[in-house]
């Protein structure tokens, strides 16, 4: 592997991880929501969270531009009032795989939260436990399973972000330049067919990585909350 090579899939785990990772709490929350609570507007709700599964992602990517970019609705506030920028910036991308990876990091938690036994939290109430202490010590470690899934789903999906990245943050060598958007360029460029297949293969590897060790993690998971 080249210099080059090592630097995107650095950049590639990095905006994966943080794209995943900011996006849990939120996901959770909205998941809980969407599992637990009936409330005017909830199907507009669903629709927007589930809308970048099916938009084209360079239609996600314009339309971050429009809110998070430097003369955007939110871009110009943040950037005037904090010095915070993410068109051109590694917090860009991970913006956009985040945006990309959120709908099936939500799904994957709403069906176990709505799949669970719920029985177990209303004998957690009767013992004298409150709705925080409930949430934390029983509903959570139930779902967990379904979080971890969510959690590869998401990382997995962030992992092979291009069109929104592209569109919102541009291909911008050693800040935006993840591993999908190395290959097009590599595949763009004369000879460049042998970088893109070692990109390719990079990718397959992380992927089947991430799958396994969930799988792993998962089972042992389960076994130690006592499900089949």
């Amino acid at each position: 592997m080249t210099a080059l090579e090592w630097e995107a899939l650095g950049l590639s785990l990095k905006v994966a991880v943080w794209a995943t990772a900011c996006s849990l709490p939120l996901a959770v929350a909205i998941a809980w929501l969407l599992a637990r609570r009936r409330f005017p507007g909830k199907a507009v709700l669903d629709g927007i969270v589930h809308l970048p599964l099916v938009l084209p992602p360079v239609a996600v990517g314009y339309l971050l531009l429009l809110l998070l970019g430097r003369n955007g609705i939110v871009g110009a506030w943040l950037a005037e009032t904090f010095g915070l920028t993410f068109v051109f910036s590694w917090r860009g991308a991970a913006v956009a795989a985040a945006v990309m990876a959120f709908p099936l990091l939500v799904r994957a938690i709403r069906l176990s939260l709505e799949t669970m036994d719920r029985g177990l939290e209303v004998a957690a109430r009767t013992l004298g436990a409150g709705p925080w202490r409930t949430f934390f010590t029983v509903t959570l470690p139930l779902v967990s399973p379904g979080i971890v899934t969510g959690l590869v789903l998401a990382f997995t999906r962030a992992l092979g972000e291009f069109g929104a990245t592209i569109t919102f943050a541009a291909s911008v060598p050693g800040e935006t330049r993840t591993i999908p958007l190395a290959m097009f360029t590599a595949l763009e460029t004369p000879e460049g067919e042998q970088v893109a297949f070692r990109l390719a293969a990079i990718s397959v590897a992380v992927a089947l990585f991430t799958l396994l060790a969930s799988e792993l993690f998962a089972r042992r998971l389960a076994r130690r909350i006592g499900l089949p």
